[in-house]
């Protein structure tokens, strides 16, 4: 008979909610714990890719996102002065009837936070983590614990992490606003635009967000990491200005954008741990790997974690030790493989180079348009080019 593991799992994130889930699902005891009065989603929307979507399924959250989200087909993006096409990939070329799901990170938040309490996680807020000692947790006011093991999903900033990430010098402001009536763009597409690579702006329509009404879309800006300040000291006028002129369709959706306050700073890291646990305590999430999000595959890859977890102790029978293993040697080369990958795109799209983008346009693109290429940034955005789950059984 399996043993029964007591479990505390730090942070009520997405991939900590989604662990929380598939080990009670298990029959192991989950306990997360969480800083904030009551857990909440930071951010903006987000893609779930295939793979990301096949864990939902598993873990029971996959109806509510359906119901929250937005079906996305296909994703586009054109070079702003000369109108060009520079990206074009579409999820079900060539006829696989595959899709992405653009949604909210709040409704994305909700539909785990209600898998994890139905599947009878216990959720406990006001308690952050700050550090862990012999079994237990440790926050500000006071410690929990002994557990059988703790896992971290705490994300970038994780207190028990001793992962030393790169921060890349191109970081996102995001914002949501109403889908205006009367907009050319496509309800079923990623829309992107680029100004060599040192401007990208884009819409992705998220569909519903919790207490608020009507359709609603993320749109997003590039900034260099350290210009927060400039862009607020500018002024949202001259923000409009310059957006619009280099997108015009950009125009109804910037528009709604009347108060800086609006638009969240993202700002992003390459980093990943060599081995991602310790003893009692397993890493997922942005506390074992980051990356840029040009593949669109960060909340994906957590809970791809939280999954792997739950089957590896599975398959070891609760043997902690072995059942660390075996997780990482699960999620190794598919994590490792997708971070080469972002390494290699993300300068195309966002930095300073003026003979990236050239390149980008004039060879990348081009060659993009060739179906066995199209094959294989089909199944890149799927998130199964690389084996999520390496031989881990799923």
């Amino acid at each position: 008979m399996a043993r029964v593991l007591n479990i505390a799992i730090a942070g009520a994130g997405m991939g900590g909610l989604a662990a929380a889930a598939a080990l009670r699902q298990a029959g192991h005891r989950a306990t997360v714990f969480d800083q904030f009065a009551a857990p909440a989603p930071v951010g903006s929307g987000l893609v779930m890719q295939p793979v990301g979507l096949e864990v939902l399924d598993r873990v029971g959250a996959l109806p509510a996102a359906m119901a929250a989200g937005n079906r996305i087909h296909r994703m586009f993006g054109h070079e702003a002065q000369s109108g060009q096409p520079v990206l074009d990939v579409a999820y079900d070329a060539p006829g696989d009837p595959r899709f992405g799901l653009a949604i909210h990170r709040a409704a994305l938040f909700q539909a785990l936070y209600d898998a994890a309490q139905d599947a009878g996680a216990e959720i406990v807020a006001g308690h952050r983590v700050i550090g862990r000692q012999d079994g237990t947790l440790i926050f500000e006011h006071g410690r929990e614990g002994p557990f059988d093991l703790i896992v971290d999903a705490t994300g970038a900033g994780s207190p028990l992490s001793p992962m030393h990430a790169r921060p890349l010098g191109y970081g996102a402001l995001w914002g949501t606003v109403k889908w205006p009536a009367g907009t050319g763009l496509p309800r079923n597409e990623l829309r992107q635009a680029y100004r060599r690579a040192d401007r990208m702006m884009g819409v992705l329509p998220v569909g519903q967000v919790p207490d608020q009404d009507g359709f609603r879309t993320s749109i997003f800006w590039s900034l260099p990491s350290d210009s927060f300040d400039s862009w607020h000291a500018g002024g949202l006028q001259a923000w409009r200005d310059e957006a619009v002129a280099l997108w015009p369709e950009f125009a109804p959706f910037v528009e709604q954008i009347t108060d800086p306050a609006q638009m969240t700073m993202a700002r992003y890291a390459h980093g990943t741990l060599r081995r991602p646990f310790e003893e009692g305590l397993i890493f997922i999430g942005d506390a074992a790997h980051r990356a840029s999000p040009q593949l669109g595959q960060g909340a994906n890859m957590a809970l791809l974690d939280a999954w792997a977890l739950a089957q590896a102790l599975k398959a070891a029978r609760d043997d902690l030790p072995l059942a660390a293993l075996t997780y990482a040697r699960a999620r190794r080369w598919h994590v490792r493989g997708y971070q080469m990958m972002s390494r290699l795109f993300t300068p195309q799209y966002q930095g300073d180079s003026r003979s990236l983008p050239v390149l980008r346009d004039k060879l990348l693109y081009p060659m993009s348009t060739w179906t066995p290429i199209q094959r294989i940034l089909t199944r890149l955005v799927c998130g199964d080019l690389l084996p999520p789950l390496g031989s881990l059984e799923s």
